[in-house]
């Protein structure tokens, strides 16, 4: 409608300027006047300055209008020119109901900004955001108060609280995590995540302060630890106490005081000697159990280089060969892709798979299967997975949830240490090491690398 009357006024303007040209010049040369001609002229222009201005004062409109969204100035409002008649009445009422839809919408997200900011500030992990050029976006009063830098604008900042912090966050890729111990009080868990915001890539970081956790559960390891050494020390002093009290009762009873010296009963010799076998083989168990622990809070850092898969593999089954004849235990290995490498100490991720290895083969005796399968897998950036998986008779879940606890064993020898080594070891390399088992048909044990 609205173009219909624009249409119909700028055909209507042109059609009088033409017919009053016409007349103009008809009146000039066919009647030879000029007094009429002159006003018909003087018309035209008007008209033609009428028209102008009539096409000129919608570009206006539309110029205003347009710069309002651009500059998100919805303030205006659009009014009829008096000069224009009620033609562009519905234009401007069009107008204005769009600023008043561009206004709503601004007030909303408004809204909705506010919200999430006040969201975010209440959130009790810390939120910081910065740009490709370090500066910062968002930073919210739990990050400010784990952080305590003031004056925090930049990420550069952060190196005011630790350079090395700085470098490991500037060096994170999107989705990963790292963990950083600042002070005794303060030791961060930082992932970060990136997006794209007006047009600029930015990056997220979320902060938790877990020493309080890490205190708690360092409580519960040290009261589990504490459990466990009583546990077994109490198994060797309780028999050697034992054993101590019986043999002062046989020297009192079977031994007889002469010159020289004393006398022992033959029975009475044979049960002090046997009473100190068992002292000493309890002893020896104890010396064990205590080498066993220091074993596993004695591991060293991990010195890592990057190591074909292939050569890996090749090289703890050359070391296990023999074992593995005897045991008539098959070893069948994939790697996908053939070049894969893992960035690790050789030898610890090789005393790795060894242990596991040795557990499979030793839980494959019973079965007519003996067959072990060894894997490596790339994921891309997701890291690497190896794989140890036998199909012999599993692992029950009660002892699934705690195979990986220092001491536990569901063996009749051995000291319940080699799994919890490698976990350990696993951590040291900022990977993960899982089982999963369904008992009589499969048990695979993972180690993953990032």
């Amino acid at each position: 409608m609205v173009y219909k009357r624009f249409s119909l006024g700028v055909a209507l303007r042109i059609l009088l300027i033409i017919l009053c040209l016409y007349l103009g010049l008809w009146l000039y040369y066919s009647q030879n006047l000029w007094l009429a001609p002159g006003i018909l002229g003087i018309l035209g222009v008007i008209q033609i300055g009428e028209l102008i201005y009539y096409v000129n004062s919608v570009n206006h409109k539309l110029a205003r209008f347009l710069d309002s969204i651009r500059y998100t100035d919805f303030s205006s409002s659009f009014t009829s020119d008096s000069q224009m008649g009620g033609s562009f009445r519905e234009v401007n009422v069009a107008f204005n109901e769009v600023m008043n839809v561009f206004k709503q919408t601004r007030a909303e997200k408004e809204e909705q900004m506010l919200f999430l900011q006040v969201i975010i500030q209440h959130i009790n992990s810390g939120i910081i955001s910065f740009n490709s050029e370090g500066k910062i976006g968002v930073i919210n009063n739990a990050a400010k108060h784990l952080l305590q830098i003031p004056q925090f604008r930049d990420i550069s900042d952060l190196g005011k609280l630790s350079t090395s912090l700085l470098e490991q966050v500037l060096e994170m890729k999107p989705g990963h995590r790292i963990s950083y111990k600042v002070n005794p009080n303060l030791h961060l868990i930082i992932q970060s995540t990136s997006l794209k915001m007006g047009g600029q890539s930015w990056t997220l970081l979320s902060l938790q302060n877990i020493n309080a956790e890490l205190q708690s559960n360092e409580l519960e390891a040290w009261q589990n630890l504490t459990k466990v050494l009583r546990h077994e020390i109490m198994n060797s002093i309780t028999p050697i106490s034992s054993l101590v009290d019986s043999l002062s009762t046989i020297l009192e009873e079977d031994s007889y005081v002469q010159k020289e010296g004393f006398l022992i009963k033959k029975d009475g010799y044979q049960d002090i000697q046997e009473g100190l076998d068992t002292i000493a083989n309890r002893s020896k168990g104890l010396v064990n159990f205590v080498n066993a622990y220091r074993d596993y809070t004695n591991i060293p850092l991990p010195k890592k280089e990057f190591i074909s898969v292939k050569t890996l593999f090749e090289n703890v089954l050359i070391l296990m060969k023999e074992d593995l004849k005897i045991s008539h235990v098959k070893i069948e290995t994939e790697i996908t892709p053939d070049d894969l490498e893992i960035h690790c100490d050789r030898d610890q991720i090789s005393m790795i798979l060894i242990n596991l290895i040795k557990n499979a083969s030793e839980s494959l005796q019973q079965q007519a299967d003996r067959t072990i399968w060894v894997s490596g897998l790339s994921q891309g950036d997701a890291g690497t997975l190896i794989r140890v998986e036998d199909h012999g008779p599993g692992i029950i879940p009660e002892a699934l949830e705690r195979i990986f606890v220092p001491f536990y064993t569901t063996k009749k020898t051995g000291s319940g240490i080699g799994l919890a080594i490698s976990r350990q070891i696993m951590n040291l390399h900022r990977g993960t090491l899982q089982v999963t088992s369904i008992p009589n048909e499969r048990t695979v044990f993972t180690l993953a690398f990032r």
